[in-house]
């Protein structure tokens, strides 16, 4: 997996791509994705989201 806080916008392979937490497709060269990351008992959890699933609201 790539680092989530690297640039996604380029070089990105699609299996090493995170995969969209509401649609599960891979985020490759989407400059409007968003990473959440929230800790959850102590441990660091992250959820990417699409730039197409962001402006749809999911």
């Amino acid at each position: 997996m790539v680092d989530p806080t690297s640039d996604l916008c380029e070089n990105v392979a699609e299996a090493d791509a995170p995969r969209c937490t509401a649609c599960s497709e891979p985020i490759v060269a989407d400059p409007g994705h968003r990473v959440v990351t929230e800790v959850v008992d102590s441990r660091v959890e992250t959820a990417h989201f699409c730039g197409g699933c962001l402006s749809a609201g999911k």
